[in-house]
């Protein structure tokens, strides 16, 4: 069921893409809402939630689930296809796949890792409400060509161009392939999500096309992006494959490239409150292909 976006009657908690100068602003209500009565995580890992911005999870999927990912991750990158589609983004020089959006409608065996109890559960627990997928993706970072991903927060970007009112929503990063510290992994600096950097600059038309190659309008200046890393440092989230992180929206995070021989590839969904769902965009002409942010707030899982 598709929903239609309703204009923008909510106050702009979070301005963007509109002033002369970088604010940072405190971020408003609670991050962790449910308690570990509600859900599989326990007390110390939401407080690890709360504090830092993020979990991490050993071992989320069975070695034979891993297995059929693995697999059809590699149908896809060789399937002709796939790579003309639109929702298919490719390495700008290699032409290699970047990322493939929408795997949770267009693939049955991603969809059913996306509504699977085992993630629905703790996105649920985290945000104190039924979730529904606002985006999904497999991301490769190929050996040898796979590009970087810069600073930024992806609740600045949902905000100013799906019309996420608040950031309560949270990413799931599912490893397929073993995370060393030097293929490009995710960082993450931790606590970061606490504030929230309104960055300078208008949203370029049609700027997915450009952003979901490399990141541009919202990412932050250098200079706050120095100061937020001598406050909160850089964790590097290594980790084998078939483990998972979970994120909050408003982390300040990024990758580095791979020149290694070794791939990094992932499987990524965020979840976001059904109490949250997006209206017009505000900091944008106009809001991003469905494929970028979906307008189907159906709960996941049912």
């Amino acid at each position: 069921m598709m929903t239609v976006i309703s204009p923008s009657t909510t106050k702009d908690l979070y301005p963007t893409r509109s002033g002369e100068k970088t604010e940072i602003l405190d971020r408003r209500g609670p991050i962790a809402f449910g308690s570990a009565e509600q859900g599989p995580l326990d007390a110390a890992t939401l407080q690890h939630y709360d504090d830092k911005g993020y979990l991490t999870i050993d071992e989320l999927i069975t070695p034979n689930e891993l297995e059929t990912f693995r697999a059809e991750l590699h149908r896809l990158a060789n399937d002709p296809t796939i790579k003309d589609d639109d929702a298919t983004i490719v390495e700008a020089k290699s032409n290699e796949v970047r990322s493939i959006f929408d795997i949770h409608r267009s693939n049955e065996i991603f969809r059913k890792i996306a509504n699977d109890p085992r993630v629905i559960a703790r996105a649920e627990q985290l945000l104190g409400s039924e979730v529904y997928i606002h985006q999904s993706r497999i991301n490769y970072k190929p050996g040898f060509v796979g590009k970087e991903f810069s600073w930024h927060s992806d609740f600045e970007t949902w905000h100013a161009e799906d019309g996420m009112p608040e950031p309560r929503a949270v990413s799931l990063s599912l490893s397929l392939t073993d995370n060393y510290s030097f293929n490009g992994p995710l960082m993450i600096m931790p606590g970061s999500h606490q504030r929230y950097i309104s960055c300078v600059g208008g949203t370029p038309e049609d700027n997915y096309k450009k952003s979901l190659v490399m990141q541009g309008a919202g990412t932050p200046d250098p200079q706050t992006l120095s100061d937020f890393a001598d406050e909160y440092g850089i964790d590097v989230l290594e980790g084998p494959a078939g483990g998972a992180v979970m994120f909050d929206s408003n982390c300040m995070h990024a990758s580095n490239g791979n020149v290694t021989p070794y791939s990094r590839s992932n499987i990524f969904i965020v979840y976001n409150s059904v109490e949250n769902t997006c209206v017009e965009p505000f900091a944008a002409p106009k809001p991003r292909p469905e494929f970028a942010g979906s307008t189907d707030f159906t709960p996941a899982g049912s």
